[in-house]
């Protein structure tokens, strides 16, 4: 890991107070030469931990969001000689049982729920569905709390059941890798390109507040994704940028980007 001084010009200045958390974190494990685990992760910020923990010959990471392809993860920061297992990470699932037959759930619904239940965003991970059963991940420490919380979803009654690892339901949306050309990494150059939009549309989308990034309401067009960062836009999809490959004569940027299409 660099110098602690020269860390957060690597990063945006937003994620600066996520970047002290992490070499918080790996000072700890350090230190107390004893694993930490952390509160549920996205991409973006799981990334960041991968960068500041780097190749330390004493310190490793490890992820674990309740499935392999998670998007959601919580991770260990441990002394190289922990080896976690799945217990390690205190990860409890729930499915949500409700009237299948007369009410239609969506993740918005579920997350909204959620959140306005006063519980915090990184207490739970991945939500899933199959387009029947619906499923979600949270901390085992906030198991109880949400369990007791979450009696309705909007003005439907519903009831938690908890669900081991075997029970997870096979979820209904797969990330497509498409290689596309961009001029640049603004926000509303990649939600044009990916769904064929007028930058001006996009823009609009962005303004309306219809887009979020990495889960958070965002109105910034002109703002400059960066790796791994999850943008979605309502009645379209989701956008990961997974990689940049490199630039083209006209010095456009080559990347790959995982799609969600509705």
């Amino acid at each position: 890991m660099a110098n602690q001084a020269d860390v957060y010009q690597h990063f945006r200045k937003s994620e600066a107070p996520f970047v002290a958390q992490v070499l918080d974190w790996i000072e700890q494990a350090q230190t107390e030469y004893r694993p930490i685990l952390t509160a549920f992760l996205d991409p973006r910020q799981a990334f960041i931990l991968q960068m500041l923990v780097g190749e330390k010959g004493d310190i490793r990471y490890h992820f674990n969001g309740g499935y392999n392809a998670a998007e959601r993860k919580r991770a260990i920061i441990a002394p190289e000689y922990f080896i976690p297992t799945e217990t390690d990470f205190e990860i409890q699932l729930f499915e949500i049982r409700y009237p299948v037959k007369f009410v239609e759930l969506s993740h918005g619904k579920v997350l909204g729920t959620l959140v306005n239940a006063g519980i915090d965003r990184d207490v739970f991970g991945d939500i899933m569905t199959d387009e029947a059963r619906w499923q979600f991940f949270v901390t085992k420490k906030m198991a109880s709390y949400v369990e007791e919380q979450i009696t309705k979803i909007g003005r439907v009654t519903v009831h938690l059941e908890v669900r081991d690892y075997p029970q997870l339901v096979t979820p209904k949306d797969a990330w497509q890798f498409e290689q596309t050309t961009v001029s640049s990494f603004r926000l509303d150059t990649i939600i044009a390109t990916v769904y064929k939009l007028s930058r001006q549309r996009a823009k609009e989308l962005i303004q309306a507040n219809k887009v979020k990034l990495n889960w958070q309401a965002f109105d910034k067009p002109d703002f400059e994704l960066a790796l791994l960062d999850i943008v979605s836009v309502r009645g379209f999809g989701r956008i990961q940028l997974q990689s940049i490959d490199g630039q083209t004569r006209k010095e456009k940027y080559r990347v790959t980007l995982g799609i969600l299409r509705k």
